[in-house]
């Protein structure tokens, strides 16, 4: 792979008229991705980057995360999502930045960060592969202090669409039923996600507003999938050790205004978390948090 190294973060205002303009048809990119499409040979570098503070007091009021002198472990998605979006907008890159849906993260810290800390990160696409609601890609950021690498991040989104195996056997549907008595009650709007948008750089047009979400088939605005990662983490991130893997799924979305009912047990020397609807029980978000080595 070459490896281009940027100047400085990319902002919303240059990637996301990117974004739009591969919808469109003629110029934009293709509707349906091939399951032979290559992805671009190219990883994506920025070099001695310094957290913001005020942005991250902001990130963590939003979601209810302590906020001190290390890094949370969901804001390493926050600092990557700029080069993973610059991945996303390069014309060689077959899936659409926008209609793009996030299914799964996981996160491997290998220490704590200092907020003080420069790091440097390097984000690549690989892995394109069929599943059976589409065609699925992995976006993989590592978090460097000089040489040493101290976090490996890694989303997966889901382009839609049909592939051959669209007709495979398919797991047992969500759960539709009452659910325990919550650990807590999380409320949430769309001020808040607005204020989360903001605070992360992910001003995807389904989280700001209910008509711009409703053009990609969402009846209501919906959460981020990362808010959710993030705010299921509020009642134990200060207790977490340096070095931890938290990897999520998530569900059908939070569509704003919600509440939804979390969950947090202790399993296996870590936690097991969860956001599940108030009524009907059904996952919007399942995770695994345990300690590395």
């Amino acid at each position: 792979m070459s490896t281009v190294t940027l100047s400085a973060v990319p902002g919303p205002a240059t990637i996301y008229p990117k974004a739009v303009s591969a919808m469109l048809p003629v110029i934009g990119k293709p509707a349906k991705v091939a399951t032979d499409a290559g992805l671009p040979d190219t990883v994506f570098r920025l070099e001695d980057i310094r957290i913001d503070r005020d942005s991250l007091q902001k990130y963590c009021h939003t979601t209810g995360l302590p906020f001190g002198a290390t890094v949370p472990v969901t804001y390493l998605f926050v600092l990557s999502f700029p080069l993973a979006m610059t991945v996303m907008v390069d014309p060689k890159f077959p899936l659409g930045a926008i209609g793009s849906v996030h299914i799964e993260n996981t996160i491997e810290r290998f220490r704590a960060i200092g907020v003080d800390e420069p790091l440097t990160i390097e984000t690549h696409a690989e892995r394109l592969r069929a599943h059976r609601k589409g065609m699925l890609v992995d976006m993989v950021s590592e978090f460097f202090v000089g040489a040493e690498r101290v976090a490996v991040q890694t989303s997966t989104f889901l382009k839609q669409q049909r592939t051959s195996l669209s007709d495979g056997a398919r797991g047992p549907a969500p759960k539709e039923t009452v659910p325990p008595p919550p650990d807590r009650i999380v409320s949430v709007d769309l001020g808040l996600i607005r204020q989360y948008a903001d605070a992360s750089g992910d001003r995807n047009p389904i989280h700001m507003a209910d008509l711009s979400a409703k053009a990609f088939g969402f009846s209501k605005a919906i959460a981020h999938g990362m808010w959710s990662a993030a705010t299921a983490l509020a009642n134990i991130e200060g207790s977490l050790p340096g070095a931890v893997t938290y990897t999520v799924r998530f569900g059908k979305p939070i569509l704003l205004p919600a509440k939804v009912n979390a969950y947090t047990e202790a399993v296996d020397g870590g936690y097991d978390v969860s956001l599940l609807n108030r009524r009907k029980g059904y996952p919007h978000l399942t995770g695994t948090v345990r300690p590395r080595g």
